[in-house]
């Protein structure tokens, strides 16, 4: 059985990567594994420990990544965020095609670490329409919203660094072509192996 591939799916806060993701997770043609996020910052109304994030405290977070539990991290407004390497590779050796949605920081760290992976950045139609998504969830202050915003100007100016760029100007579309893009990679792996 060949080892599955380990797909990055990044874009700016508000991109709708949740929304774009829910089209096609389950699809059993992709034979995914979702790896779940650890993260230090308070669980959202709706989001549940073990499903959306592991919810850790900081001490915990920061142990597991200096004893090198963690395929990548980043820090973002006073929160860590980082992914369990264990995980990962449990849900690979078992065949299993691995999809983290992650910052850019951490898609750099991971494209040290993993040469083959498969980056996929989702783009928002514009500026005016990602703010109007981020200001729309209405969780979040002003001081984040902007944050947020300004993050995403700098993270914009890395999706060069993806094998894919996807504008989510329609989340089913957008789904499609993604799903598209990891049966084609499905199929490569699978004549390499």
């Amino acid at each position: 059985m060949a080892k599955g591939l380990l797909i990055v799916l990044s874009g700016p806060s508000g991109v709708g990567k949740g929304t774009i993701l829910k089209q096609f997770i389950n699809d059993p043609d992709l034979n995914l594994g979702l790896s779940i996020s650890m993260t230090t910052r308070k669980m959202r109304e709706g989001e549940k420990d073990g499903v959306n994030y592991y919810f850790v405290s900081k001490e915990e977070f920061l142990r597991t990544r200096d004893e090198g539990g963690l395929l990548e991290w980043a820090q973002f407004v006073g929160n860590y965020y980082g992914t369990p390497l264990k995980e990962v590779e449990r849900l690979r050796n078992e065949g299993k095609n691995v999809l983290l949605e992650i910052e850019v920081e951490g898609c750099k760290q991971i494209k040290e670490k993993v040469p083959d992976v498969l980056t996929i950045f989702i783009v928002p139609p514009s500026m005016q329409e990602l703010e109007k998504r981020i200001r729309g969830r209405g969780t979040e202050a002003e001081e984040v919203v902007q944050q947020r915003l300004a993050k995403a100007e700098k993270e914009l100016d890395m999706m060069r660094e993806y094998k894919y760029c996807v504008c989510n100007d329609d989340a089913r579309l957008a789904a499609d072509i993604i799903r598209a893009i990891i049966l084609r990679h499905m199929e490569l792996n699978k004549n390499e192996g």
